[in-house]
């Protein structure tokens, strides 16, 4: 028999809490589109909002499964959580699925509190930077390449030329003005709970149990356990979804429909999805 007891207004469920969830599932990054959508403030601000808007709930769950990208997208979002709670006095627990590194873990640290799969891989405190070398291809093909810049420098790092030691030694020194930013935010929203490791701000990542061990979680568990432990058998997940698209479909089940432009879309995005596909193989995903 269904009950109907989910579709009561709240009011008549007093002895019932309910929790909103978001999750934060994918790799960050600036933009995406329909067929490969991408974690970034702009897809997720709304979802957020109406999370901490629910007046009743005792606290907001944010569940976190993404091996990071785009520091900037990351520290956004991480700051949308915090103003909220901060403007709602709501408390944040963030659950870690399979991973939460880098970027990930930036946006887990705006959690209160952080709950971790054992197995989970948390951490990669650290900056990486990637992209592809194709000295002498060109030439190979037969094409010559022209590139003409008002400024010396406006084509640093340029894949198609040989590697400038002077346009590395530049990236190194922006990937430490951003990784300081992440260690002193890692720092202040886990203060004392960390533990003095020195490899902890080295980019090394860890299981969820040995996360414990350094401060990066405070509890090993999953989300319904943790939440009927604390809120009683009663408690209830409402998960906080995206907005539909056209048709009332999600915009990733439209991909079928347009296979054409999903062909078109995967030709032009054909090395950010090998590198999007980098990102999860280097925690074994």
């Amino acid at each position: 028999m269904v009950s109907l007891r989910s579709y009561l207004p709240r009011r008549f469920r007093k002895d019932e809490t309910v929790i909103p969830l978001v999750r934060l599932h994918g790799t960050i990054a600036a933009g995406g589109n329909q067929f490969r959508p991408s974690l970034n403030l702009a897809a997720v601000a709304s979802q957020l909002q109406r999370a901490f808007d629910d007046k009743q709930a005792p606290v907001v769950a944010i569940s976190v499964n993404s091996p990071g990208g785009s520091p900037v997208q990351s520290r956004l979002i991480f700051r949308r959580i915090r103003d909220l709670a901060e403007e709602k006095n709501k408390k944040v627990l963030v659950f870690v699925e399979d991973v939460a590194a880098s970027g990930g873990y930036m946006i887990a640290v705006a959690g209160d509190e952080i709950i971790a799969d054992p197995s989970s891989i948390v951490g990669s405190i650290g900056v990486v930077s990637a992209s592809f070398g194709f000295t002498g291809l060109l030439e190979k093909l037969g094409v010559e390449r022209r590139v003409y810049t008002a400024g010396k420098n406006k084509a640093t790092l340029d894949p198609f030329r040989p590697e400038n030691p002077a346009d590395v030694e530049h990236l190194k020194e922006l990937q430490l003005d951003v990784h300081q930013v992440f260690i002193d935010l890692v720092k202040e929203r886990r203060g004392a709970r960390l533990a003095d490791d020195p490899n902890l701000f080295t980019g090394m990542f860890w299981s969820g149990v040995r996360g414990h061990g350094l401060g990066l979680v405070d509890q090993l568990g999953d989300m319904h356990s943790v939440l009927r432990a604390r809120y009683g058998e009663k408690v209830r997940v409402r998960i906080v979804s995206a907005p539909r698209g056209f048709l009332g479909r999600r915009l990733p089940g439209a991909v079928a429909q347009f296979q054409g432009q999903a062909l078109a879309a995967a030709a032009s995005e054909g090395l950010n999805a090998v590198e999007e596909r980098a990102l999860w193989s280097r925690f074994g995903l």
